[in-house]
C-alpha cells in the first residue's frame, strides 16, 4: 500500500492540523483502526482558501495546453500505480481488491477525458440582430473551488471533480469525506509529482465538516461548490451558499427503479439487475433500490436473481475470491438491517440474506426480498446496502407512475424488447439518467446527474467541464 504522510496538503506543503488533532481511520472489515491523519480545523480551511486564492489568477493564465498535459501524466501515473491505489481503497472503504482496480481505472479516465476537454473552452462571434453590433462570448474560470467528496468512490469522486475544476483554470479546496481521506491525499501527491502548481490544489481532511465548510461558504472568496452526499446535506450546504450567491453543483441521493416489463430478456434482466445492485456492495446513489416487475414474470425473476446473489462470496475485500465486502460502518449495516426488517414485519419474504452475520467487521449478506409492500420503509429510502427489493406491477403506466413516485429522480433503469416502449418509457422516467437494458450509466464521457432532489448540474461528459466556466459577454459596436 502507499506510504502516505496523513497531514494535510496545503499550498504543496504537508501539515499538520493547527491545532494538532488527528483523527482514525478504521477498516471496515475488522472495525479496527489503521491509520491516523490529520483533523483540520477552521484556521487550516482558511490557511487552504487563501492558498487557493492565491494561485487562481496564476492558474487561470496558464496555457490550456499545460494544464491537460499535467492531467494527463496525473493519469498514467494512477494507471502505472494501479495495484497500491486499489489496496489503499479496499483498505479505508472495503470494496474488493478486484473492484477497487475497476475503480482505479475509472478514476484515471476522468483525468484523461478532462487533460483533452482543457483545450476545448470555446466561446463564440456574431452579429447582433440591428446589424451594428457584434457580440463576443467568452468562457473563463468561474475561480476558487470547494470540493466536498463521498466515502464510497473516494478515488473516482475525487477526479471526476478535480478534473473538470483544473482544466477549466481553477484552483481547488478539497474535502474528502472523513471515512475515506488516504485516497485524496494520495491523489495529491500524484498531482504534485504530475506537475501541479502549489495551491492549485489543497486537500482538508476533517471530522469537524460544518465548522470548515461553513467558513469557506460563506466567507465571499470560494466561488463555486460541488458536493456529493446525501440530499439532507445538500439542502444544508444550499443555504449556506445562499449569503455569497454561490455557485453550487450537488449529486444527491437516489431512489433508482428498476423495471422489468413482461417482454424482457429475463437472463439479460438478471445480470443488469446483480450489476446495478451489487456494484460496491450497494453503496452506491446509481445503486437500484426499487425492482418493479411485471407480475407475470415475478417469481422467475425473483428465483433467479435469488440464486445469483446467494452465490456471491462475501468477506474482507483483500481476501481472493470475494465477491462483497463489508459495509462502510456499524451505522450503516444497522439502516440495512432496520430496512429489511421493517419490510419483513410488512409481508415481504427472505429469499436469500437477511441476517447480519456473526464476528468481526461490518458485513451484509446479499439479499433478496420479495414481494415487497409499497408501504414499506425501503421503497422510500436510499438502501445503500445489497438488498434488492421486488415489487410487482401489471401494466405500463402502473410502472412509470410507480417508478417516479419518489422525491428523488437520479437514474432508472428499463429492460424490455421492444424499442418502442424502450423510447416511450425512457421520456417518460423522471431521472436524470436511464440505463436501457444494462446496469451500468457511469462513464467519463457522459453527463453524470440527475433532477428533483437528486442534484444539480452536471460531472463527466462535456457538459462537466461547463460547471466551473462563467459566460461572458462582449458587446463590440462596429462604426
Amino acid at each position: 500500500m502507499i506510504d502516505l504522510p496523513g497531514r494535510l496538503f496545503i499550498d504543496g506543503t504537508w501539515l499538520d492540523a493547527v491545532d494538532g488533532a488527528t483523527m482514525p481511520v478504521d477498516d471496515p472489515a475488522t472495525g479496527e483502526v489503521f491509520a491516523h491523519v490529520a483533523d483540520a480545523g477552521p484556521k487550516d480551511a482558511l490557511l487552504a482558501e487563501e492558498a487557493a486564492v492565491r494561485a487562481q489568477e496564476p492558474w487561470a493564465a496558464t496555457p490550456p495546453r499545460e494544464r491537460g498535459e499535467i492531467l494527463r501524466r496525473a493519469h498514467d501515473i494512477i494507471l502505472s500505480r494501479t495495484d497500491e491505489l486499489a489496496e489503499l481503497i479496499t483498505a479505508e472503504m472495503g470494496k474488493p481488491l478486484a473492484e477497487a482496480r475497476g475503480e482505479v481505472a475509472y478514476a484515471a479516465e476522468f483525468f484523461r477525458w478532462f487533460a483533452e476537454e482543457a483545450v476545448r473552452i470555446g466561446g463564440d462571434y456574431g452579429v447582433l440582430p440591428d446589424g451594428r453590433n457584434r457580440m463576443l462570448l467568452m468562457r473563463q474560470p468561474v475561480g476558487p473551488c470547494l470540493l466536498i467528496t463521498p466515502w464510497n468512490f473516494p478515488l473516482a469522486m475525487g477526479t471526476r471533480k478535480i478534473g473538470p475544476a483544473v482544466a477549466a483554470g481553477c484552483t481547488v479546496v478539497l474535502k474528502p469525506a472523513p471515512q475515506t481521506p488516504l485516497s485524496s491525499l494520495a491523489l495529491a501527491g500524484i498531482l504534485r509529482e504530475a506537475g501541479l502548481p502549489d495551491g492549485v490544489l489543497n486537500v482538508v481532511t476533517t471530522s469537524r465538516a460544518a465548522a470548515v465548510v461553513e467558513p469557506l461558504l460563506r466567507g465571499g472568496r470560494i466561488r463555486k461548490l460541488s458536493f456529493t452526499g446525501s440530499t439532507a446535506v445538500g439542502k444544508l450546504l444550499l443555504t449556506q451558499c445562499a449569503d455569497t450567491v454561490l455557485r453550487a453543483s450537488m449529486e444527491l441521493g437516489g431512489n433508482a427503479p428498476f423495471i422489468v416489463f413482461d417482454d424482457a430478456d429475463l437472463d439479460e434482466a438478471v445480470d443488469g439487475a446483480l450489476t446495478a445492485k451489487m456494484r460496491n456492495m450497494g453503496e452506491a446513489c446509481t445503486a437500484a433500490n426499487r425492482f418493479f416487475v411485471h407480475r407475470s414474470v415475478a417469481d422467475e425473476f425473483a428465483a433467479r436473481l435469488a440464486a445469483r446473489m446467494s452465490a456471491l462470496v462475501v468477506g474482507p475485500g483483500t481476501r481472493a475470491g470475494v465477491d462483497v465486502g463489508p459495509l462502510i460502518d456499524e451505522a450503516g449495516r444497522r439502516k440495512v438491517d432496520l430496512l429489511v426488517a421493517d419490510a419483513v414485519r410488512r409481508g415481504a419474504r427472505v429469499l436469500t440474506g437477511g441476517e447480519c452475520p456473526p464476528g468481526p467487521g461490518w458485513f451484509y449478506p446479499p439479499t433478496v426480498l420479495s414481494p415487497v409492500a409499497a408501504d414499506s420503509e425501503l421503497t422510500a429510502t436510499e438502501i445503500f446496502g445489497p438488498v434488492a427489493a421486488i415489487l410487482t406491477f401489471d401494466d405500463e403506466d402502473e410502472a412509470v407512475r410507480r417508478a417516479n413516485d419518489t422525491p428523488w429522480g437520479l437514474v432508472g433503469y428499463v429492460f424490455t424488447r421492444s424499442l418502442d416502449r424502450a423510447l416511450r418509457v425512457s421520456e417518460r422516467l423522471e431521472t436524470g439518467m436511464v440505463g436501457l437494458n444494462t446496469g451500468v450509466v457511469s462513464n467519463p464521457a457522459a453527463p453524470f446527474g440527475g433532477v428533483k432532489q437528486s442534484g444539480l448540474g452536471r460531472e463527466g461528459g462535456r457538459l462537466g467541464i461547463d460547471e466551473f466556466l462563467e459566460h461572458k459577454y462582449v458587446a463590440v459596436p462596429v462604426r
